[in-house]
């Protein structure tokens, strides 16, 4: 059987970029080919079933020659594998998406092409710069400024400047000083403005606007690094009237999110909504026990009514006990029993299943859920406790404390610590590229630490949903601040507040 090879455009860096289709392709992969210049939270939608193969190139330093990716696409697909070859930007603008598709033909592969956003549109519109514009011009020209091999430049200058459009330049950089210099030698006039764009859409972005004389000389001065494109045309002025991307609240700011992968998305989605760039690195991921008897033996009780409440501590508990539920019998076994829900997650989580929960503490955590549930309870009722393995013990020995309570403690899941197989956590928080760390539960916190292994804690930024993450992070030297209430939305707003006080600090020092 003869597989199938997708080339997917990831787009220019932001994950909110890649289409849906290439979203949907890419869930479904067998083997994932990736370059450089996708962006990171593109390559945590990869799925960890899939092969992962680096065929990325930056600045003459090719981890894979062009030949070599062709073929691993080829012998791949000939296994019978899903391919997706995942290239930054549009694969068929100076991606060399041709080339690649060349081979595959010749040998009868099926393939189809998923275009990207690219770079030379996208970057510009994130930094507020029209490409066109009715009053200043009716056209906008894409080139490449990659050297040939003799080491000259391939480009009609003259021809360019007559277009009197907007030009965009990409693979630029190392070329710059001679792309303004073939412009103004052909003509065009030397207070054209001009501009750098650096890493565009993603928290590190950066703008270097100049005039087309100016601008080598500019970015030699403030140290412009890959990837950047160039542009150059009246459009360039309207960059300040027309900025929006680093007037939200957390532009600029790049997140650790880390959290039961089945549970990312609306976290992330809360903080992209505010401007920050977030990398899904979940640190645990839940299992179900395999061995399963002592669950089916509690349903059975449930059944006959032997229990009073059902309480839960997480929404991965609550799914992993209704799935279990339901293949045995269905809602109908609940009875009469009462339900407590450790706290929102919880509870959204019961409601997909049709149960609304009957009690909910004050404060979102084991400890005031069990001394609260307890003053609730009647004496001699009996309770079943669903949850993790290895969970908070603070719970149990709450409910414990008197009122002649028969607690029934049910491990139904263990959490296994994962780690990103395309990102080193460790490396990037060393090198600065992580601003804050958001945490959402202590499990998240030892999964984080597990994964991170021996390093300096305190340069850490830690943004925690409640008092027991926050002592988990504290325990490994973190700067720690708390949401207000364990909720999501308190904890995007305790973010916020971070943000603007570390950069209210930071200019009162300067």
């Amino acid at each position: 059987m003869t597989g199938k090879v997708w080339l997917v455009g990831a787009g220019p860096g932001d994950a909110g970029l890649l289409t849906l289709k290439g979203k949907e392709v890419l869930s479904e992969a067998d083997v994932v080919v990736y370059d450089a210049l996708v962006g990171s939270g593109v390559l945590n939608l990869i799925p960890e079933s899939a092969e992962l193969i680096f065929a990325g190139k930056r600045a003459g330093n090719h981890y894979l020659r062009q030949e070599e990716t062709n073929r691993v696409l080829l012998e791949e697909a000939q296994k019978g594998r899903k391919v997706v070859r995942l290239k930054g930007g549009d694969p068929f603008l100076f991606g060399r998406g041709g080339e690649e598709l060349e081979l595959l033909a010749e040998h009868n592969i099926t393939f189809e092409v998923v275009p990207g956003i690219t770079s030379a549109i996208a970057v510009p519109a994130y930094n507020g710069i029209p490409v066109t514009h009715r009053d200043y011009c009716a056209s906008v020209h894409i080139i490449t400024g990659h050297r040939r091999a003799d080491s000259s430049l391939d480009i009609d200058f003259e021809a360019l400047v007559r277009t009197k459009g907007t030009l965009v330049f990409l693979m630029g950089i190392s070329t710059l000083p001679e792309i303004c210099a073939g412009l103004l030698e052909a003509g065009m006039a030397a207070d054209t403005p001009a501009a750098v764009l650096e890493k565009g859409t993603t928290a590190r972005q950066r703008r270097i606007g100049a005039t087309v004389s100016t601008l080598a000389a500019e970015c030699e001065k403030r140290k412009v690094q890959t990837p950047a494109i160039i542009v150059v045309g009246a459009v360039c002025a309207l960059a300040e009237t027309f900025s929006w991307y680093e007037k939200r609240p957390l532009a600029g700011v790049r997140v650790l999110l880390t959290r039961p992968k089945e549970l990312s998305s609306r976290m992330a989605a809360l903080l992209r909504a505010d401007g920050a760039e977030v990398l899904e690195l979940p640190a645990i991921r839940t299992e179900p026990l395999p061995d399963d008897e002592a669950l089916k033996e509690s349903m059975q009780t449930l059944q006959k009514g032997g229990y009073d409440w059902l309480v839960f501590t997480s929404p991965s508990g609550v799914r992993i006990f209704f799935r279990k539920l339901t293949e045995l019998s269905d809602i109908r076994a609940l009875g009469s029993v009462r339900v407590a829900a450790i706290g929102q997650g919880s509870e959204k989580a019961l409601r997909a299943f049709g149960v609304k929960a009957d009690f909910v503490p004050s404060v979102f955590d084991g400890e005031t859920l069990g001394r609260e549930l307890r003053q609730v309870c009647k004496p001699g009722e009996k309770l079943l406790v669903p949850r993790a393995r290895i969970g908070n013990q603070a719970l149990i020995d709450e409910l414990r404390k008197g009122g002649g309570l028969t607690v029934t403690d049910l491990p139904t899941y263990d959490t296994v610590y994962a780690s990103s197989p395309v990102i080193d956590e460790k490396a990037a928080l060393t090198a600065g590229e992580i601003d804050y760390a958001v945490f959402t539960s202590a499990s998240t916190v030892k999964g984080f630490a597990e994964a991170v292994g021996e390093m300096d804690y305190s340069t850490v930024k830690a943004v925690c949903i409640g008092r027991q993450t926050a002592l988990a992070a504290a325990a490994l030297g973190m700067q720690v601040r708390v949401a207000e209430k364990a909720t999501l939305a308190s904890l995007a707003d305790c973010l916020r507040t971070a943000v603007a006080e570390d950069r209210a600090n930071k200019e009162e020092k300067e």
